[in-house]
């Protein structure tokens, strides 16, 4: 199947195989021809399926094919999302999809200055790419016109939701014709955002392309059990045993990052930091490095764990685990992307076994446990581990494995003194846990 099968016409499909998209995936072959159709919308699909493609390639189909010679650029899409980093990426894909068509998109959000914001729509525009925070800075300012929006995309509607978005997004709608497309694209289908969808939509057509899955089967999923204060020589052990070229770290609060990157340093590894308390542009750089390779591990804090599309991410570390399940999913996403092959890790002291069940639940398979000597939890903390046995590995190390930890029991655990040895990250970077 090709995307001209799919209702596009060729001015889209075309320039598409040059962008490497040879064929649609499940969520844009079944959601392009639904959008194109002129109805509302409920889709689910996991992360790194191609859901911006899905809603915007026939975002742009629809509004080139009712733009008249009017002079009015007034918007006529407007795409709501939850973070600066994806309103980046969003702009830049609509951008490249619609190519030469004669459409503006704009994209404003916060942690920048208004002015070249402002400045660009008074200039006019077709479609803006916006955080509800700074819309609603801009809807206050009057610098904003939303009468003519014609299509209402809602992206990750479950973040926005997690974020505490609902009163901003209500604000927003209410300042919407009542006559409008509206989309709704999620990773997740709690019963929030299907609330959500019954009170923005009229008589959504569903698509759900996750089979049942939260995320995709091409993950592996793997536990290290370690003492709260062996963490960061964890963290240093398994970068250099899981042996990715990059990886993403997950840390739950700012300052948690900041030290955590401070620590990788010190071990010799290149490494950025992302979080709410930096400015838009350090967030913009760290990106920008960690995707051109410069840096090898970003740390980051949940603001990163949506909207970060970086191809061939192989390793994904939670260094802390999240306090909700939901947003495990949706760190993880951030790996196996587009059908590739991709590893999560957790490091899990005793203290984070309620944590790591409600993550279990949510998982179709039984996670892997692995337990490494010298970094086993304190005899005084209580483990979570399972029954383990011994398993050699090629470098001489011996760990403690179980196969599965669905519903963990606690026993006691015995810490073990155990030679610490130097390694490496991507055979590049040489560092002492």
């Amino acid at each position: 199947m090709s995307f001209s099968t799919l209702g596009l016409t060729p001015s889209l499909s075309l320039p598409l195989a040059r962008l490497g998209y040879d064929q649609p995936t499940p969520i844009q072959t079944l959601a392009i021809p639904a959008v194109l159709t002129g109805a509302d919308l409920l889709a689910r699909a996991q992360t790194g399926t191609g859901k911006t493609a899905a809603f915007g390639l026939p975002l742009i189909e629809r509004l080139l094919g009712a733009r008249g010679g009017a002079a009015r650029r007034s918007p006529r899409g407007l795409v709501l999302v939850p973070t600066r980093e994806l309103a980046v990426q969003v702009h830049r894909a609509l951008s490249t999809y619609a190519g030469a068509a004669p459409l503006r998109i704009t994209a404003i959000f916060g942690g920048v200055g208004m002015g070249a914001q402002i400045q660009s729509l008074k200039h006019g525009t077709d479609i803006v790419v916006a955080t509800p925070g700074r819309l609603i800075d801009h809807m206050q300012r009057r610098t904003i016109d939303l009468a003519a929006i014609e299509i209402l995309t809602l992206d990750e509607a479950d973040r926005m939701l997690d974020l505490g978005f609902l009163p901003a997004l209500r604000r927003v709608a209410a300042a919407l014709p009542r006559r409008r497309q509206t989309l709704l694209f999620s990773a997740t289908l709690p019963d929030a955002v299907v609330r959500l969808s019954a009170e923005f939509t009229r008589n959504p057509a569903r698509v759900d392309v996750s089979d049942g899955h939260v995320v995709p089967e091409a993950v592996t999923h793997r536990v290290y059990t370690v003492a709260i204060d062996h963490k960061r020589a964890m963290l240093t052990h398994v970068l250099a045993q899981e042996a990715a070229s990059q990886a993403l770290v997950f840390c739950k609060t700012r300052r948690g990052s900041d030290r955590v990157g401070e620590h990788l340093e010190r071990a010799g590894i290149r490494a950025a930091v992302i979080h709410g308390n930096k400015s838009q542009g350090a967030r913009t750089r760290a990106l920008g490095d960690f995707k051109a390779g410069r840096v090898n591990v970003l740390v980051a804090t949940d603001l990163a764990a949506r909207g970060l599309d970086i191809a061939h991410l192989p390793l994904v570390v939670n260094y802390d685990l999240p306090l909700v399940a939901d947003d495990y999913i949706h760190r993880v996403g951030r790996t196996g992307r587009a059908g590739r092959g991709g590893r999560a890790v957790s490091l899990v002291s005793a203290a984070d076994s309620h944590l790591l069940r409600e993550i279990q639940r949510v998982l179709p398979a039984p996670l892997e446990q692995v337990a490494v000597q010298g970094f086993d939890a304190t005899s005084h903390e209580r483990s979570i581990r399972q029954p383990t046995a011994h398993v050699g590995r090629s470098d001489g190390a011996r760990v403690r494995r179980s196969h599965r930890i669905a519903h963990p029991k606690a026993e006691r655990g015995r810490g073990r003194n155990a030679r610490r040895r130097g390694g490496s990250f991507a055979s590049r970077d040489r560092f002492n846990p």
